[in-house]
């Protein structure tokens, strides 16, 4: 059935001014200090809605959003699901090969881009035969339309009535493994989300103020600083710019966010900081983290420096969140916790046999935040969606306790003196060393044609040389076993990355 309230909009936008929150701060931009009310959201994305009924964009057409964290961003994103068309955050850090690639695949009508971003995605736009429409969020180049323009008068819209079931709206994948694929999500995965992991671990409050280092185009960012604020009644600190150890570091000093939300890469850098530099003035009261597997000595650093544990949890593009996780008061470093109240996990051999105690399987995971499918691709919408269950393509070793210990990709795993090696558990005991900053291992043959463990390890401190690499090896051998170390270790600038701080091993394994 069809109806305003199964449309995301009501929940997250319009029912904040019945409840009397429209004078409240619903954003703030760091840099620049602008705020945006919830009052004022409303009022925008209103007025976005009937500017795209204006501009002739129809319901279930895409909207391309090539938009910074920033106050227009929200209005944008609640604006198209009021007036019934499907946005499309887009990853803001691309080359223009692959906002080519997007913008064709979605066959986006309208394109919204900040005005910083334009010139990498004008070429493919001066190519593109959907799209209908530009607006520029900022100073447009000449003869282009602002955002302001756009909106300029434009009637507020009612929110439109849709099915619970019906598309809201998309994300691409972030690429680690390739080319990005369209995640179609439905209406009611964002509220399923806040309702579990939002509500039930991270206990997010009225009175909390976030920041989140990951971006509104990031599943687990785009939940972080719009989805679980706004199921509240909290407030966001945005932060547009890149998320560097000193710039997160300045803006908790001076935002005084309680909840902080990060990614590993980024906790390491944060760490190694404070080691210099300080913690930052206490007002934090919960951290999490997602992505990739925190590992346990970063996540005890973080600890040590700032008094507040780090809640490492899992969650995919397709879940739309984190769906497994430590909880507050019940953290174990160095594993993932266990399943977010509202999912059912289970860990499958090669043969979709349940694994036992100690066995090492592919994480499947059943709960309301599953995506609908991927855009245009059958059989892997077939290959990932199984039922009720949706295949992470992670593996994980289930404890006795129940917590899962990460253990790596499937196609990242190997098997070394014909037993299996989880990179991950390789990769923790290097970052362990303290001149090291981040690492990653993939495999690579000898000349037996054996495959071995080969670490990429970019320092933090001290000289790559012949000496150091010998004491980096007896340094794991020492930590999880002698068969288990890196058999070569090449020191680099930096790992090969998403936007979203996921390491991209398959490109390692090219260099490898």
């Amino acid at each position: 059935m069809l109806s305003t309230h199964a449309n995301a909009a009501t929940y997250f936008v319009d029912r904040h001014i019945d409840e009397g929150r429209a004078g409240k701060t619903a954003f703030v931009e760091a840099e620049t200090g602008r705020t945006l009310s919830y009052g004022q959201m409303a009022q925008g994305a209103g007025q976005v809605a009937g500017a795209l009924v204006r501009a002739g964009i129809r319901p279930e057409e895409r909207a391309a959003l090539l938009v910074l964290d920033q106050i227009e961003f929200p209005q944008l994103f609640w604006g198209a699901l009021k007036a019934g068309v499907v946005p499309i955050p887009m990853n803001t850090l691309l080359a223009t090969s692959v906002y080519d690639v997007i913008l064709r695949d979605s066959r986006a009508a309208i394109l919204f881009v900040s005005a910083p971003l334009w010139d990498v995605v004008a070429p493919a736009v001066a190519e593109n035969p959907y799209i209908r429409e530009v607006v520029v969020i900022g100073d447009p180049p000449d003869g282009m339309m602002r955002f302001e323009t756009f909106i300029e008068e434009a009637p507020q819209h009612e929110t439109v009535a849709v099915s619970p079931d019906e598309v809201a709206f998309w994300l691409y994948s972030s690429g680690s493994t390739g080319q990005p694929k369209g995640v179609a999500h439905i209406h009611s995965a964002l509220k399923a989300t806040s309702d579990t992991y939002g509500t039930q671990v991270l206990g997010i409050r009225e009175n909390d103020v976030v920041l989140s280092a990951a971006k509104f185009f990031f599943a687990y960012g785009l939940g972080n600083e719009m989805t679980f604020p706004l199921a509240v009644g909290a407030t966001s600190v945005l932060f547009t710019g890149r998320p560097t150890p000193i710039g997160m570091i300045d803006t908790i000093n001076s935002h005084k966010p309680t909840i902080f939300c990060g990614v590993p890469t980024l906790y390491a850098a944060m760490v190694a900081q404070m080691d210099n530099t300080g913690a930052p003035v206490a007002s934090l009261r919960a951290c999490i983290s997602a992505g990739e597997a925190l590992p346990e000595d970063v996540g005890k650093r973080w600890e040590k420096h700032t008094g507040v544990g780090i809640l490492d949890g899992v969650g995919s593009t397709e879940m739309l969140h984190i769906f497994l996780s430590n909880r507050p008061g019940d953290i174990v470093y160095g594993t993932s916790g266990v399943a977010v109240p509202g999912y059912t996990l289970r860990l499958v051999d090669e043969n979709d046999e349940e694994v036992g105690v100690g066995g090492v399987g592919e994480l499947l995971v059943n709960g309301a935040s599953a995506a609908n499918c991927y855009w245009n691709q059958r059989d892997k919408t077939r290959s990932t969606f199984e039922g009720v269950w949706t295949r992470t393509g992670d593996k994980y070793e289930k404890r006795e306790d129940g917590r899962l210990v990460y253990c790596g990709r499937t196609d990242d795993m190997f098997k070394v003196s014909g037993i299996w090696l989880s990179p991950f558990e390789v990769e923790g005991a290097l970052v362990d060393h303290p001149q090291v900053l981040e690492a990653a291992v993939v495999a690579h043959r000898d000349a037996d044609g054996l495959e071995k463990p080969k670490a990429f390890v970019v320092l933090q401190s001290g000289k790559g040389d012949d000496a150091f690499k010998s004491d980096l090896k007896a340094h794991v051998k020492g930590r999880i076993g002698l068969w288990k170390y890196p058999r070569w270790i090449e020191i680099v600038d930096e790992l090969p990355k998403t936007a979203t701080g996921k390491i991209q091993r398959f490109k390692l394994r090219e260099d490898a």
